[in-house]
């Protein structure tokens, strides 16, 4: 008969048992990688021998379709050989002309993200910046896309910023990167009307969309984040934690222009924030002003003397929510359509359409 201690997990099997499976899912994800990464290089090699083949001998789309039907004939089990898939590899060589890049970067995602890099991106240096960002970021493939429509390249490390005069070095550079402009709200049903309360209510409402929008890292703490100072209440609109800056982020909405006052107040919140907040193995706080619009001069000018590290950005509200409100001179063409329609009825046309409503 077993001995009753050997049926039971020493102290620490649970977190043996943790540590293996943590091992063994990290060995299947290198093993899926190294498997996409041979098929991807595979289909590099594929579109440059057949670009090679278009430029020796002449090969046009009739040829790739025979290729298809005959790879697809003699690897049954395999898929990606269909004349459309085909041409993409044509296409991937085209954009790719150095297989040590495609090692490096391309041959690290999925094929379907090459495919919409290949698509929506058309110059060169962008296409491996989105490429490195979706490995670093594990964006799936729909999210790629909305980084793509949003032009996050441009936006990326656009904001006015006194980084570089208040952090040190590398985290200046970080912060700098992480902080975009402007930012794009495309996700909320705000009117240009919105008001400050209103606009944050919308953002926390849809804290999982801004999260992606603010980009990779940030961890929220709240919204009208409560600290007192001297028996004073103050209320931070937004609070974050960042995990790779070891920071938190400090988070003022205006719904107006940008005004050199602003940062008065940010000064006071980022102060009050590492002296209440912030742990010794903390990096410093920093401070983002997000205005509906910003002169950069006036900005730039208002930041510079300020030894606290704050940046100035613009959010973006939804563009096609914008485009489907009437504009001042569009009402006041309609009003003057109706009122002439009115006007020119007899009595007894304005006295039926009375009834009628």
């Amino acid at each position: 008969m077993p001995d009753k201690q050997s049926l039971t997990p020493p102290g620490d099997y649970e977190q043996f048992l943790t540590e293996t499976k943590d091992r063994i899912r990290r060995s299947q994800i290198r093993a899926a990688l190294a498997v996409n990464g041979e098929v991807i290089l595979l289909y590099w090699d594929l579109g440059r021998n057949i670009l090679e083949r278009q430029a020796t001998e002449g090969w046009g789309s009739k040829v790739i379709d025979r290729l298809s039907k005959d790879l697809k004939r003699d690897f049954p089990d395999m898929k990606g050989f269909s004349s459309r898939n085909l041409k993409y590899m044509r296409k991937f060589a085209q954009a790719y002309p150095e297989r040590e890049i495609v090692q490096r970067v391309a041959a690290l995602i999925p094929w379907r993200h090459n495919q919409i890099l290949l698509d929506k991106v058309k110059d060169y240096d962008q296409r491996l910046w989105y490429a490195q960002k979706s490995l670093t970021n594990n964006w799936s493939r729909d999210i790629l896309a909305i980084q793509i429509e949003s032009d996050l390249y441009q936006r990326q490390g656009g904001a006015v910023t006194n980084f570089e005069q208040t952090l040190p070095q590398a985290q200046s550079d970080l912060a700098r990167q992480l902080i975009k402009d402007p930012y794009n709200f495309d996700f909320l049903s705000l009117g240009e009307d919105a008001q400050e309360r209103e606009l944050e209510k919308a953002l926390v409402d849809h804290i999982r969309e801004f999260l992606l929008e603010l980009g990779v890292g940030f961890a929220f703490m709240g919204s009208q984040y409560h600290i007192e100072v001297d028996g004073d209440d103050y209320y931070i609109d937004l609070l974050f934690y960042h995990v790779q800056l070891r920071c938190y982020v400090v988070i003022d909405l205006k719904v107006t222009e940008f005004r050199p006052e602003y940062f008065g107040k940010m000064n006071f919140y980022v102060s009050a924030v590492d002296d209440m907040l912030r742990h010794a193995d903390d990096n410093p706080t920093i401070g983002l002003v997000l205005c509906r619009s910003s002169k950069k001069t006036t900005a730039e000018y208002a930041i510079r003397n300020v030894s606290t590290p704050i940046a100035v950005a613009t959010h973006r509200l939804p563009e096609k929510l914008r485009q489907s409100l009437p504009t001042i001179e569009q009402l006041e063409m309609e009003i003057d359509t109706v009122i002439k329609e009115i006007t020119s009825q007899t009595p007894e046309e304005t006295h039926l359409s009375s009834d009628d409503t």
